[in-house]
Formats: C-alpha cells, structure tokens, sequence
C-alpha cells in the first residue's frame, strides 16, 4: 500500500495506514522533532515493528496516532548508571518491597494518572490514553513489555515500565505517590536489565532526571546502529 502525506506548516508527514510500512528515518522532521508518521493502529506486531526500527508512539486522547523517532535521543547504557549519595543512603535503608512484573496494567494506569503521576506533574493530560493502556498490556501478555514496582504496607506506590525486544529497553513511563519510589524501581530495574545483557535502554527525550542517572544525548544514526545490532542480536 502505498504512503500518503499530510501538509503540516513544518513539512510533509507521513500518513499511514494499519499495513503501510513506517516511511525511512531520514524523511522524520526537524520541527517537530521526529515526528515521522501520522495514523496506523496500536496492535502489538505494528508497536514492535515501530520499536525494532526506532520509532515509537506518542499522542493525545482524540488525536490519531502520532509516530517518533527525535534526533538527537536520549539514552542509557546500563553500565553507566549513576546513583546520588542521598539515593544511595535511601537504598540502604530497603523501605519498600520491590517486585518484577506483577502489577503491569497498574503501574500503566498509575503513569496514566496525572493526580498520581507525580513524574508529569506539570503536564495538564495525559498522552497514555486506555487504548495505549491496552496495547501495552497486550505487549506484556506476550513477554514484550515488563515492569518493576515498589511496594508499601501492600500497596504500590512507585514503578516504571518499558518494551524489550531481545537485547534491547525502552523506557516508556514512570510514577511515585512515596518520595523515591519511581527512582528506587529504576534503579532496580536498570540492574535487572544490566544482569539480563540488555546493551542500551531508549529513554526518548531528554530530562533532567534522566541526566542525573546519567543517560545522554546520541545522534540517531549512532543509536539506530547500536539498536540494529541489540534487535537483532
């Protein structure tokens, strides 16, 4: 099927549709950054076959589907982790229950929540709409989307959640309702990823928190050939 283009003020944009292959990373815009396809669905093999060529989905309730691939983009080696002192000391001190993959829609729904989520606490909605909810949690179903949670008293309190595709992360949203609990998840969760051989998580755009545990900024063809080779391994 062949690729249609909507005129934005910036450049043309892709419009695609639930079988059109994404169009080359090359045609991605400048302004604004990355954007690269409008329309397709969110069904698990189109997320994968996004992911596996280093684009990814983001967009507001109401609005059609939104694809991305910014350059430059933020990333995390596993191996480059850093940790403050002030974290470091809360580690210590084991104040919450951490597990793996247990509560995959809830830490998704919590991300959604912009009253919980104090991560996007300056942000007046939320792009994780239900049918995002939904499609990850698809991806989870079939060992494609995992999560770590922190727990307190048995309540959950703070996690993260990502995509895996072989040797490949990407770090997609996290919350807190406890001081640190996001932060403690992460950090659990970039070791597991370390121990299991993931090469590089994808953390998209650049944050001030994300810098403090020492992700950077990469160009895209450099991340495009580190994430071939991790896809692919």
């Amino acid at each position: 099927m062949s690729i249609g283009y909507y005129q934005l003020p910036t450049g043309k944009v892709a419009a695609i549709e639930n079988d059109c292959p994404f169009p080359p990373l090359s045609q991605a815009l400048t302004e604004p950054n990355g954007l690269i396809a409008i329309g397709g669905d969110l069904s698990a093999a189109r997320l994968l076959t996004a992911y596996s060529q280093g684009i990814f989905p983001w967009f507001n309730a109401g609005e059609p589907v939104m694809w991305w691939s910014p350059n430059p983009r933020m990333v995390l080696f596993p191996n480059e982790l850093k940790i403050s002192s002030s974290l470091k000391k809360t580690l210590k001190k084991d104040l919450f229950e951490i597990r793996f993959n247990t509560a995959f829609r809830e830490v998704i729904t919590a991300c959604s929540d912009i009253k919980r989520n104090h991560e996007v606490s300056n942000q007046s909605h939320t792009w994780i709409s239900q049918d995002m909810i939904n499609a990850y949690c698809d991806l989870h179903n079939i060992g494609h989307a995992i999560c770590m949670e922190s727990w307190l008293n048995n309540q959950l309190v703070g996690g993260c959640y990502g995509v895996l595709i072989n040797k490949m992360f990407y770090g997609e949203s996290m919350f807190h309702t406890q001081t640190d609990a996001s932060k403690i998840a992460f950090v659990h969760m970039v070791n597991h990823l370390k121990n299991q051989g993931i090469g590089m998580i994808d953390c998209q755009m650049k944050t001030p928190l994300l810098t403090s545990f020492g992700g950077r900024e990469i160009d895209r063809q450099e991340f495009m050939q580190n994430l071939t080779k991790l896809v692919n391994f």
